[in-house]
């Protein structure tokens, strides 16, 4: 056995499930990387980019033949597109840090979007869902797969991607798109045997709600009068 194999292969049997450690690493570092985005901390960045390399070779592992469970190639691949807009939310929210100089402990003021920007996630939602789709079905899942679990998968892939970049730009928004991904990937992960994935899926649809109300108070009291500053606190403009 190699070592990739063994990494691979490491973890516990439980109910006649294999729990692979590297899905629970990883999904902890999710967990982590979501509680520091609800309290608008920077270090969140950093943390769910670990994450996200851990649970890039959890989803591609069969592709690798060191897996036998169903590639998500959606999965996978917005690991890669987590990383790179995860580098854009670290540097935007440490700038706005260093520009405030108020001694303000958050990061960030949310805000909720403009009806342009909202118009512009929806329609790149929509676009994007049209080519991952035709793309992750041209790849295949390694098994004959209906269309609607490539649909599903490039819902998820876009949604996360989406949800992601609204957070760096501090959108309340951000949080309300989660709960769309949440709806779809619970099922979809479960279906596709990456049980504990689709157990924080679950948790995420209750922690998204009070995380939207934690910063909808947030935008409400630091914020009074609504204005959208791109989220930024106003001392630092």
């Amino acid at each position: 056995m190699s070592i990739i194999e063994w990494i691979y292969s490491a973890g516990v049997d439980i109910a006649g499930y294999r729990l692979s450690l590297m899905e629970v690493i990883g999904i902890g570092f999710g967990l982590a990387s979501a509680v520091g985005g609800m309290l608008r901390k920077v270090w969140a960045w950093p943390i769910g980019i670990v994450g996200n390399v851990i649970l890039f070779f959890v989803y591609i592992g069969i592709t690798l033949g060191v897996d036998d469970k169903a590639p998500l190639f959606g999965q996978s691949a917005r690991q890669i597109f987590f990383i790179i807009t995860s580098l854009y939310g670290w540097w935007r929210w440490r700038q706005v840090k260093l520009a405030d100089h108020s001694g303000d402990a958050h990061a960030i003021t949310p805000r909720w979007a403009t009806w342009g920007e909202r118009a512009g996630l929806a329609l790149t939602m929509v676009l994007g869902i049209a080519v991952a789709q035709q793309v992750f079905t041209m790849l295949g899942a390694g098994w004959p797969a209906p269309r609607w679990y490539h649909v599903a998968d490039a819902w998820i892939f876009m949604g996360s991607l989406l949800a992601t970049y609204a957070m760096a730009r501090g959108w309340n928004e951000f949080w309300l798109i989660w709960i769309g991904v949440d709806l779809v990937g619970v099922p979809l992960l479960w279906t596709s045997g990456y049980i504990p994935t689709a157990v924080l899926y679950a948790f995420y649809a209750a922690f998204v709600l009070y995380g939207f109300v934690v910063w909808l108070r947030a935008s409400r009291s630091e914020r009074p009068d609504g204005e959208p500053v791109d989220g930024r606190a106003p001392v630092a403009n």
